[in-house]
């Protein structure tokens, strides 16, 4: 019996450490493909192109929204970021689990379309360790956190629309929690 792959839609406020956890869920568990988003925003240190991101000019995301080639696409912070349709299908009719790591618009936009899939929201202990994160991280400007934590107050607002949610107050315990919810719904006789 052909097994058709799992989507796995991950979203959080920015620095609560979602992109960490899922790192380190796929070193941890095998069958698990990581999406790569496409966007217009420009490479932080260290990010290489195809791998973090698949990084390009605004003009050619418009014209590969407009021909219809995103699963989801959203703009953020004055940015275009989208989920490649080709790519996300593959991986899911080839049996692989696909994790996306997605903002809580994009993921209410795959919502919408009613796809199977299963939604985790990873939030921050409080809103003060977030801001302990943001500013530790030391890649944006008071501005930007100050931004990020009103974009975070109002992500805040929609967990209860996901199917689980995991705090990463200690990061092996968040992981183990992800770990645990992959594995289940690996498990699972029927999906909705």
């Amino acid at each position: 019996m052909k097994r058709k792959g799992i989507l796995f839609i991950i979203s959080a406020p920015s620095g609560s450490g979602k992109t960490t956890l899922i790192n380190k869920l796929i070193d941890s568990l095998g069958g698990l493909s990581r999406s790569i988003s496409m966007t217009t925003r420009p490479p932080r240190s260290g990010e290489r192109d195809g791998m973090e991101y698949i990084f390009m000019e605004k003009d050619e995301f418009l014209r590969r929204k407009k021909k219809d080639e995103f699963l989801e696409w959203a703009k953020v912070f004055e940015e275009y970021y989208g989920t490649p349709k080709k790519y996300i299908k593959h991986i899911v009719e080839k049996g692989q689990d696909a994790i996306l790591n997605i903002d809580v618009q994009g993921a209410m936009k795959i919502k919408r379309l009613k796809m199977r899939s299963v939604y985790i929201f990873v939030a921050p202990p409080s809103m003060g360790m977030l801001k302990e994160r943001l500013v530790g991280r030391s890649t944006d400007s008071k501005r930007e956190i100050s931004k990020r934590l009103k974009v975070a107050k109002e992500e805040l607002a929609h967990f209860s629309k996901y199917d689980y949610v995991v705090v990463n107050n200690m990061l092996e315990s968040a992981l183990e929690s992800l770990r645990s919810i992959v594995i289940a719904e690996r498990c699972r006789i029927r999906r909705k």
